[in-house]
């Protein structure tokens, strides 16, 4: 009976699943749930759409010329590539490298070939170097902060997603609404301590001429009939400011 009564709802295993996808979004809120869930869907039916168009490709070639799947399948289980080519196709292939008419394009394709790699290996590189650094720079901002692993991982897997997002360009509002926080929270940060430091400047100014309008407590005797007079000290603002600081 207990087992029956902790059994989770659809709802509740839904909202657990999108909630460490997304640990920004409210998924009790059912207009962002709607949301999100058609904004994955349209991303999935996205990506179904892509696969099924090469997977016709893929198919279109096959029926063309049955020797590239018996290539493919010889490559993917191991085979020389260039093996595998001479038993599917024979001596043509060779031939074809050697026709000096196809020598100009088998050049340009080498070329592009060598720019892909090097391109490939100069990204990797850069790929390491940025990774080393910036998992140092999440180890201490986890100290600091006192993150769990589980936070983190859910901070990355956000950022994963929306550059995984960008890259197809998709921007769905949420994620606009979130680089705007992002930016309104460090304006108000910075609005924040000005605001602070002229309120504890004025707040000293204040107490300044509190001061000079009360006197130091001791009569002035140079007032007619021993009467003390008041000072009449004029203070520039600037004068005051200087005091504030």
């Amino acid at each position: 009976m207990a087992e029956i009564e902790n059994k989770k709802t659809k709802r509740e295993l839904l909202n657990e699943r999108l909630s460490g996808r997304y640990p920004d979004m409210d998924f009790t809120d059912d207009e962002v749930l709607a949301g999100r869930i058609n904004d994955d869907y349209d991303d999935y039916e996205s990506q179904l759409s892509g696969y099924r168009e090469n997977e016709k490709k893929i198919t279109d070639l096959f029926n063309s010329d049955p020797r590239s799947a018996s290539f493919m399948i010889g490559w993917s289980e191991g085979a020389d590539p260039a093996v595998e080519l001479v038993r599917q196709f024979g001596t043509d292939i060779k031939e074809a490298i050697d026709d000096p008419e196809r020598q100009e394009a088998i050049a340009a394709a080498n070329k592009e070939y060598l720019e892909r790699v090097a391109k490939s290996k100069e990204l990797e590189e850069q790929y390491q170097a940025n990774i080393a650094e910036s998992l140092k720079h999440i180890d201490e901002l986890q100290a600091k902060n006192g993150l769990t692993d589980e936070q983190v991982d859910a901070a990355m897997a956000l950022v994963l997603q929306i550059a995984n997002d960008a890259v197809v360009g998709k921007f769905t509002p949420e994620t606009i609404e979130m680089a705007m926080k992002a930016i309104n929270h460090d304006a108000d940060v910075t609005e924040a301590s000005y605001e602070g430091e002229v309120r504890g400047r004025n707040t000293k100014i204040d107490e300044t001429l509190r001061k000079r309008q009360s006197g130091d407590g001791v009569a002035n005797l140079g007032g007619k009939n021993n009467i003390p007079t008041q000072k009449q000290n004029r203070i520039g603002v600037f004068a005051l400011a200087d005091e504030a600081r």
